[in-house]
């Protein structure tokens, strides 16, 4: 029997002959027997090397990272707690106990392993690196919660969590969108530092700075329509404001630097304005709404759970005067007995 038999370590690949092996020896060796490697149709022998490494392995039916983690959960993982990982070699299994740990003492339902707390030389380069920042500043202003690193492929949480989440990102914006709806279902998150390393010789990246960068940003902001409505409008009214500001600026300087009117020009600036203002003030409202919708869910929680404020106040005034009365008897009893003890 292992000590993690309540663990899955998942293993999402794509051409990772040169270095699963070694990633599924490395949790194998930390006490992790239930190893799942869910492989996005490699052209080379990852599935074999996995399969000849210990690991426990299947084929996705669809294609990219984000499909393969849901498929893998809701279909192959049958242990209560999940382990992930990416199997370039960069994470290191012996961080993944203090990964596992607040899910354990039942402190986090998801937990992210943060890379920035020991990057190593190379494991990043510096496009990356900055746009990992960026990425994750804009997490924190549009979605008013510090991860510190959302793109980290090192993630432990529990099942049963995880199936709470409404994730439909196919690639590499699945660890963007499980932040976004861990906000979203105000899911405990811990944040652990993590070793971060370099690829080994031989291995190629399947990430696109650019193009998935590009990717992670429309996430962001499509998430932010349920979770951060003034930003999602907010921001589209100021473009559209600004843009109207600018076609008034034109139109006015031709106007009377040359006396050349633009009608039509006119005509799009003011459109592209009052659309622009509409956009704010039903941002506002909908901020407004979504205000109003998280305490009545919060007032719900608690009714269910049984702590209303009514009923968390009549529960203290019950235990006092439980308290009081328990005090009265004792001190009866303490008097009685002194009595008795008299009379003897």
């Amino acid at each position: 029997m292992s000590d993690h038999d309540d663990v899955c370590v998942l293993l999402p690949t794509m051409n990772e002959a040169e270095t699963v092996a070694r990633v599924v020896a490395d949790f194998r060796d930390a006490g992790f027997e239930n190893v799942l490697v869910i492989d996005g149709g490699s052209t080379d022998e990852t599935r074999s090397i996995a399969r000849e490494a210990g690991a426990r392995v299947v084929e996705q039916s669809g294609r990219g990272k984000g499909q393969a983690v849901r498929e893998a959960v809701r279909h192959y993982v049958d242990a209560p707690y999940v382990l992930m990982a990416d199997a370039d070699a960069t994470y290191d299994a012996e961080d993944a106990a203090a990964m596992l740990d607040p899910l354990f003492d039942g402190e986090a339902d998801h937990v992210i392993g943060n890379r920035f707390a020991d990057m190593r030389p190379g494991a990043m380069t510096r496009l990356n690196r900055i746009g990992n920042r960026i990425i994750n500043l804009a997490f924190r202003a549009i979605h008013r919660e510090g991860y510190r690193d959302i793109l980290s492929g090192y993630r432990a949480f529990t099942r049963e969590s995880f199936l709470r989440l409404h994730l439909t990102a196919d690639g590499f914006g699945i660890e963007t969108e499980m932040a976004v709806e861990c906000v979203k279902n105000r899911l405990p998150v811990a944040v652990v530092p993590i070793t971060y390393r370099e690829r080994p010789g031989g291995s190629a990246t399947n990430l696109h700075p650019i193009r998935d960068g590009g990717v992670i940003f429309l996430e962001l902001y499509r998430k932010a329509k349920t979770n951060n409505p003034l930003f999602y409008f907010g921001g589209a009214g100021a473009m559209a404001t600004a843009v109207g500001a600018a076609m008034t600026a034109f139109v006015l300087y031709r106007y009377f630097a040359f006396g050349i009117s633009h009608e039509v020009i006119a005509v799009g600036a003011v459109g592209a304005t009052i659309l622009g203002i509409q956009l704010f003030v039903f941002g506002v409202l909908a901020d407004m709404i979504h205000s109003l919708h998280r305490e009545q869910m919060a007032r719900y929680e608690r009714t269910v759970g049984g702590e209303t404020p009514d009923r968390a106040s009549e529960r203290r005034e019950s235990d006092a005067v439980a308290g009081r009365e328990s005090g009265d008897d004792a001190t009866g009893s303490t008097r009685r007995g002194t009595a008795e003890e008299a009379r003897d």
